[in-house]
């Protein structure tokens, strides 16, 4: 008979926190939204983003709002500076646009994510820096005061943008 193995302390934090996660996840109903014109999606909880704002006439994204003061944007823009994630979050760490402020970024070979407040509210965005000139970016901001709900879902709906 095998013996049981201990796990720590840590472990069991973290079996905790992904469950809590999962659980708020999985009470949230999943909606996928795919742009015609760059191909860009991404999935989120349509229960709690469910104010659809109407597209724009250039058709580059969408933005949903929520009752409670939140935002969700999914767009593409074409990359005609020709820039990177590591460009591009140099810019935003630079800027001095009032009420602005980085507190967390992360760059891959394709990628770049931002975190921070902006005008009072707190933003995470994700870039895709993809091999058809196309930058696709999801954008969720939400009120200081619902920190607790909003992030444990930012992270895990930015990881489901992706582009042809």
């Amino acid at each position: 008979m095998k013996r049981p193995q201990r796990i720590g302390w840590s472990s069991v934090a973290a079996i905790l926190s992904l469950s809590t996660v999962m659980a708020a996840t999985a009470m949230a109903k999943p909606f996928t939204y795919v742009n015609a014109r760059f191909g860009q999606s991404c999935t989120f909880p349509d229960d709690i983003f469910n104010k659809p704002m109407p597209e724009p006439e250039n058709g580059d994204g969408q933005q949903w709002l929520s009752a409670d003061g939140a935002s969700l944007t999914c767009s593409g823009i074409y990359n005609i500076d020709n820039d990177t994630p590591q460009a591009f979050v140099v810019q935003e760490k630079a800027s001095t646009e009032p009420g602005y402020k980085i507190t967390y970024s992360k760059t891959g070979k394709n990628w770049a994510v931002l975190s921070g407040t902006k005008d009072g509210n707190i933003f995470y965005e994700r870039r895709l820096f993809g091999k058809d000139d196309v930058i696709r970016t999801v954008w969720i901001e939400y009120p200081a005061a619902l920190k607790s709900k909003y992030d444990p879902l930012v992270g895990s709906i930015a990881k489901t943008l992706r582009g042809p």
